[in-house]
């Protein structure tokens, strides 16, 4: 199985918050994670902003180590051009239209998305993505 990860479910990780726990257990349930470059801009600009000294230097490094374990998906034309046309057509925000986007491109049928966000959660299922966490 292969499962896509946002950057809601890895922020979770790292931050304790009420569905840390969920999304710990939906993580190590599948040995094959992947997720986009953009997740790793996300995420450690999340930690930044919530953590501070010690904490944050050590969920920094944490993070990197996790996404050194993770394949990595890297946007190019045709991605962000379908980016363009899920914001378009879904009303999703941006990022999470580049998200559905890099999942898209997996081209697995289902796949599992794993988000904790419930209006991207909406248009993943509306891709027809299997959705966990929200």
């Amino acid at each position: 199985m292969t499962t896509y990860v946002d950057s809601s479910a890895l922020l979770k990780l790292y931050v304790a918050e009420p569905d840390s726990p969920t999304a710990l257990a939906l993580l190590e349930s599948d040995p094959v994670l992947v997720t986009s470059w953009l997740s790793h801009v996300e995420v450690r600009r999340n930690l930044a902003r919530v953590l501070d000294g010690t904490q944050l230097i050590k969920a920094r490094q944490q993070c990197d180590l996790d996404f050194d374990l993770m394949a990595l998906i890297t946007l190019d034309e045709p991605r962000w051009r379908a980016a363009a046309d899920i914001a378009e057509e879904l009303g999703v925000r941006s990022l999470d239209a580049i998200h559905l986007a890099c999942a898209q491109k997996l081209n697995i049928n289902p796949l599992t998305f794993v988000t904790f966000d419930i209006r991207q959660a909406q248009a993943a299922r509306r891709m027809g993505f299997t959705v966990v966490g929200a």
